[in-house]
């Protein structure tokens, strides 16, 4: 069973992904998470590039409780990806709820060394 006391949605482990399309490289190809815990993800785009950071497979086994962009809040379930078209930072707020293996990647770059793993414990 689940059981929580308290705010699960309060404070949270901030992490940062730096994507850089230029040089082909994430800050980090491994994301170790913990089900149940809070996260506020800053997913920083380094350049302007039209294309894509694809997790749907992370994101449907995620509690979102909402994605900033610009100080402007979104609140919605199940993204299958962030798109752009201009450097900038989307921070997503979660709490993962089954552990896993799942892969994200920037679309069109997978094969260049753009992808990673959410591990999730």
């Amino acid at each position: 069973p689940a059981l929580a006391a308290g705010n699960l949605a309060s404070g949270g482990e901030e992490l940062d992904l730096t994507i850089d399309t230029e040089n082909l490289t994430f800050s980090q190809n491994t994301i170790e998470l913990e089900t149940g815990k809070y996260y506020r993800l800053n997913l920083i785009v380094e350049d302007a590039d039209d294309t894509a950071f694809v997790a749907p497979e992370f994101f449907r086994n995620v509690w979102i409780n909402q994605i900033v962009v610009n100080d402007l809040e979104l609140k919605v379930q199940n993204p299958y990806s962030f798109e752009w078209d201009a450097a900038g930072t989307f921070n997503v707020s979660f709490v993962p709820i089954r552990p896993g293996n799942y892969e994200f990647w920037i679309d069109g770059y997978e094969d260049k060394g753009l992808k990673g793993t959410f591990v999730v414990k």
